[in-house]
């Protein structure tokens, strides 16, 4: 079994994937036998993440230590990533393949400095590339809205980064004493009749039209293309966007598993040859 991990600043994703068969490649979900969301807690150490970890597996009588023979990680908080680091040099026999310089993702990264490039960026672009080919833009609606543009040649170009619809939301009602939190849903109509209703047709339908007027310029300097939805809120906000064709919740990590596949060798359930780590 593969354990992916994707570490984000607010919350920490967990995929166990099923190895050996290619034809679980075909879908992001592909093979995924079980997945997990977390609160991501920087002061973690690596014993307390073993026993997180295997908690959550144990839930669906997996174990940690029996059934996960390969790692893979994508993260953006240094301090998690060096407890998991431990915690896999201390419990297993081999290392994690961690999204970072030097780790074969199979797609050439334009950015002006490759090392930029958040290693969540870097999963959900390979996965998108896996899934759809080029051009394609992923929308992920994370604690930042990502915008990841991928060209027909399948190259990394770069993409926009803007404060994320929860955070943005928080910042309001700390500034604006009179505003109060409200539950994120789709109001009954655009024009709010009260000021929860407002407060979420921003929310929902700004972010949309958002997300609608980026691609439309992104699409303007490199053509049309396919845009997928990813992170927690895309279930949530695609469905009133106009560009968004598919919501792929897992595709992160379904990055992170192309990604391991292209750096492990030798592994037995690695098939010889290109098999599902051509690229």
């Amino acid at each position: 079994m593969l354990l992916a991990i994707d570490v984000g600043n607010t919350q920490t994703v967990l995929g166990l994937y099923e190895l050996g068969d290619p034809a679980n490649l075909e879908t992001a979900e592909g093979g995924l036998v079980g997945h997990w969301r977390a609160a991501t807690n920087g002061d973690a150490t690596a014993d307390e993440l073993a026993v997180l970890i295997d908690g959550f597996l144990a839930v669906e009588s997996w174990e940690l230590l029996g059934d996960v023979s390969g790692v893979a990680v994508a993260s953006g908080v240094p301090r998690v990533t060096a407890a998991l680091r431990e915690m896999v040099a201390h419990y297993f026999d081999f290392v994690p393949v961690t999204i970072e310089p030097g780790v074969r993702s199979g797609i050439p990264i334009r950015y002006d400095d490759p090392r930029e490039v958040g290693a969540d960026r870097i999963a959900n672009a390979v996965g998108a590339v896996a899934l759809y080919g080029g051009p394609t833009i992923v929308v992920d609606f994370g604690t930042g809205t990502t915008f990841d543009v991928i060209s027909e040649a399948c190259e990394y170009l770069g993409g926009v980064i803007s404060p994320g619809i929860e955070i943005s939301l928080e910042a309001l009602f700390e500034r604006a004493a009179a505003l109060r939190s409200v539950e994120l849903t789709a109001p009954r109509n655009v024009i709010g009749r009260s000021t929860a209703e407002s407060l979420q047709s921003g929310a929902i339908y700004g972010y949309a039209a958002q997300v609608d007027g980026l691609c439309r310029r992104i699409m303007a300097e490199i053509g049309p293309s396919t845009v997928v939805g990813t992170g927690g809120l895309a279930p949530l906000i695609s469905p009133h966007t106009a560009c968004v064709q598919h919501v792929q919740p897992w595709l992160t990590l379904h990055g992170l598993r192309t990604v391991w596949y292209k750096n492990v060798e030798g592994h037995p359930d690695v098939p010889s040859g290109d098999g599902p780590r051509g690229g």
